[in-house]
């Protein structure tokens, strides 16, 4: 690696991860000659298949339901965008940081969290289904794109991440190779701690914008009233849709903010000289300070119950599951209506896991299209 990755990761807190500590990757590679491991990690994840599927798989509201809403692609930035900035300010690994977000929601199915549950339920009696298990067989087996390994061996410290992320949609699953004892990196603390600002935030948007949530509902919380009182003077005259915007700007803010400085409050009391003492604790790190836990609850339970239970959401996320079910059936009745490619997966890895697989890979609209071609008797297969 040049000199200057070597000066700039100097520059890093001393329990920030650095590449210079990597445990490496499974198939051993010459570094490159001006990138770091974490950065050649980001560049293969943004390049591969996967992530571009993300554009196409649902966040809350379904492909169809509209072009404004956010997909996983679109989260997935948003993550990666606070993430890499709170790594910043805390002097942690932003290459690292920007490398496990973009990374994090690589294993989920269509059709949101109603897919995963699906799949799960299917594969009940065969292993269940995991979005971050599956994340990690994505990048570890099933991109191709190298003739010298399978997978995108990504090194050791993104592989961890994407399984022990977890928030309150995501369970970190036990990898033995990866050391679930341990806690993981504050990198990857951090962007669990990013993907419920931005999803939180993000569903804000899009509960308004489709009129599921009204600003009426938000005005009884007190988050969104301490906000309203901080707008300028100057700004009381904005559209609905310019403060909205303004609102949720600040909301993002705030948390990051509050986020920054109880963890630095927290790391002032802690005597941390290097990563492995970060491993070593038996909690988390990087968290917000109890008055913003106390903020964030009613706010999320608001979404909870005004949004995510909404009846629309919800007849989207039975619909989700009938379609995907059903794909699985006739796939595992047929097997040798597959194409090539998902009959040499499960030449290896059985039925079952093939076929998992492969509607595990599908975007929303590859998902739907396929159940037009098996079920609708004038539909060209």
């Amino acid at each position: 690696m040049s000199n200057l990755i070597y000066e700039f990761e100097e520059l890093l807190a001393p329990y920030a991860m650095k590449s210079t500590l990597s445990r490496g990757r499974h198939y051993p590679e010459k570094e490159h000659a001006y990138r770091s491991p974490y950065q050649r990690d980001r560049d293969r994840i943004i390049h591969s298949q996967a992530f571009r599927l993300l554009e196409y798989k649902t966040q809350v509201f379904v492909n169809h339901e509209g072009d404004y809403y956010r997909t996983r692609l679109t989260h997935t930035l948003e993550v990666a965008q606070i993430a890499r900035t709170i790594a910043f300010a805390l002097r942690l690994n932003p290459d690292l940081t920007e490398a496990i977000a973009l990374a994090h929601d690589l294993g989920h199915t269509p059709f949101g969290h109603s897919g995963e549950e699906m799949l799960n339920e299917i594969m009940a009696r065969h292993g269940g289904f995991n979005h971050n298990s599956h994340g990690l067989r994505v990048v570890d087996k099933l991109e191709e794109r190298y003739p010298d390994f399978p997978g995108l061996n990504l090194s050791w410290e993104v592989r961890e991440g994407i399984v022990k992320h977890s928030t309150k949609f995501d369970k970190s699953v036990h990898i033995t190779e990866l050391k679930p004892s341990e806690m993981p990196t504050m990198e990857t603390q951090i962007v669990d701690i990013a993907d419920e600002i931005a999803y939180d935030n993000h569903d804000l948007d899009d509960g308004l914008t489709s009129g599921l949530l009204k600003e009426s509902d938000l005005e009884k919380l007190q988050i969104w009233r301490k906000v309203l009182s901080q707008i300028p003077v100057r700004h009381a005259g904005l559209t609905p849709e310019k403060k909205k915007f303004l609102i949720i700007r600040s909301l993002i803010d705030m948390q990051v903010t509050d986020l920054k400085t109880a963890t630095e409050a927290t790391i002032a009391g802690l005597k941390l000289r290097s990563p492995w003492d970060v491993k070593k604790r038996g909690t988390k790190i990087v968290s917000f300070s109890k008055e913003m836990q106390a903020y964030r609850k009613p706010l999320r339970d608001l979404l909870s119950a005004k949004l995510y239970r909404h009846y629309r959401v919800i007849r989207m996320a039975d619909k989700a599951k009938r379609i995907l079910k059903e794909l699985y059936t006739v796939y595992l009745d047929r097997p040798a209506a597959l194409p090539d490619k998902v009959q040499a997966r499960i030449a290896v890895d059985g039925v079952r896991k093939g076929i998992c697989d492969y509607i595990a890979g599908m975007t929303d609209r590859n998902a739907l299209d396929e159940y037009k071609k098996l079920f609708y008797p004038y539909e060209k297969v």
